[in-house]
């Protein structure tokens, strides 16, 4: 009895053992395997997409607002008071360059017009015979050069009553469309009171403002395209004059152009939504924005070389809403990697799941 109460307990003791360093013996090996001295465990590597780099033309344009302006604009104002005899425009009508638009009261000025040129004839006569008499010497120069002084002096008189006639007749400084009236026959008008605005609107102006990192891709004669709220038709402009100073405020620089007009679609003081292309790259690298990696030096990428990671430090100037233009630390060929970047360390093994071409 005593030898089996020994026996049956040595032998689940020693089935218990087995059973033990079978289940765990092996994992305890592997989990000192990987963290014993000198010897590393291999990570699995990170999965992929690449992009294989090409050169690709590259439209460098910006899209900027504008207000459109009249070519010329006048608030048009009498020179000299009085009452007005007379009104001779149509409001929002067209008038032509010196056409008569208002006249003012001007009878006591054509009256006095009219003794100074009695005064004028009457002295022309003096004049006559004074000349005649010094050719015989029977008057002497002194009497002659009073009767020519006195000639000069009406026909002096004459010009400043003309000048102020003329005060009183309001003429269109230029050809284009007038605005509505602000005066009625019979009223008093004064230098002060505004008559009727008159706008050239054709061409039209275009003012608007870029970033003054692209001032060395504007010029002259550039074309810009625009949108305006009013039409669904797309106009173009060529720029003409140029801002010398940068806005200290914006670090903008302000540019101007003339869009022609003839429909009279465009108004005066409307918005211009412009998309303005400033140069046209036939030959460079475009990528993604998102596979970038700043860092107090610069900007990286990540392309793959025999299996692995390596970082690319890169060159970058124009951004779009989608990529960016490398300039220099890319060439075409090279395989960018697109995703995954956030595990992306130098040397860590990758692999490729799916290539964009």
């Amino acid at each position: 009895m005593k030898l089996k109460y020994i026996i049956y307990p040595l032998l689940i003791l020693l089935i218990g053992y087995l059973f033990y360093n079978k289940l765990w013996g092996a994992r305890a090996k592997e989990a000192n395997a990987q963290t014993a001295p000198g010897k590393k465990g291999k990570k699995p590597a990170i999965p992929v997409n690449v992009m294989i780099v090409k050169d690709t033309a590259f439209s460098n344009a910006i899209d900027v607002t504008g207000s459109i302006d009249a070519n010329e604009q006048v608030e048009l104002r009498s020179e000299t008071a009085g009452n007005i005899t007379g009104i001779y425009f149509k409001e929002g009508g067209h008038v032509e360059k010196g056409q008569l638009l208002v006249k003012v009261y001007d009878k006591d000025l054509q009256a006095s017009l009219k003794q100074i040129q009695v005064q004028i004839l009457l002295a022309q006569q003096t004049e006559y015979r004074n000349k005649v008499l010094y050719s015989k010497e029977a008057i002497s120069k002194e009497e002659y050069d009073i009767s020519l002084t006195s000639l000069n002096s009406y026909k002096a008189q004459a010009d400043l009553a003309k000048a102020q006639i003329a005060k009183t007749e309001v003429r269109a400084p230029f050809s284009g469309t007038i605005g509505l009236r602000n005066i009625s026959p019979g009223g008093y008008l004064s230098p002060q009171g505004s008559i009727a605005t008159l706008v050239n609107i054709d061409p039209a102006k275009i003012t608007f403002s870029i970033p003054e990192r692209y001032q060395g891709l504007v010029h002259v004669n550039s074309k810009i395209n625009f949108n305006v709220e009013s039409s669904r038709d797309v106009f173009t402009a060529t720029v003409y004059a140029i801002e010398p100073n940068i806005d200290v405020n914006s670090r903008s620089i302000t540019l101007r152009a003339k869009a022609e007009n003839k429909k009279g679609l465009l108004k005066a003081g409307g918005f211009a939504k412009i998309h303005f292309t400033l140069d046209n790259i036939p030959k460079t690298i475009m990528i993604p924005t998102e596979v970038v990696t700043p860092d107090i030096k610069g900007s990286n990428v990540f392309i793959t070389q025999k299996g692995v990671a390596v970082q690319r430090a890169i060159k970058t100037d124009t951004r779009t809403d989608a990529k960016i233009q490398v300039v220099s630390g890319l060439k075409a060929g090279d395989s960018l990697i697109v995703t995954g970047i956030i595990q992306m360390r130098p040397k860590v093994a990758i692999k490729i799941i799916k290539v964009i071409k």
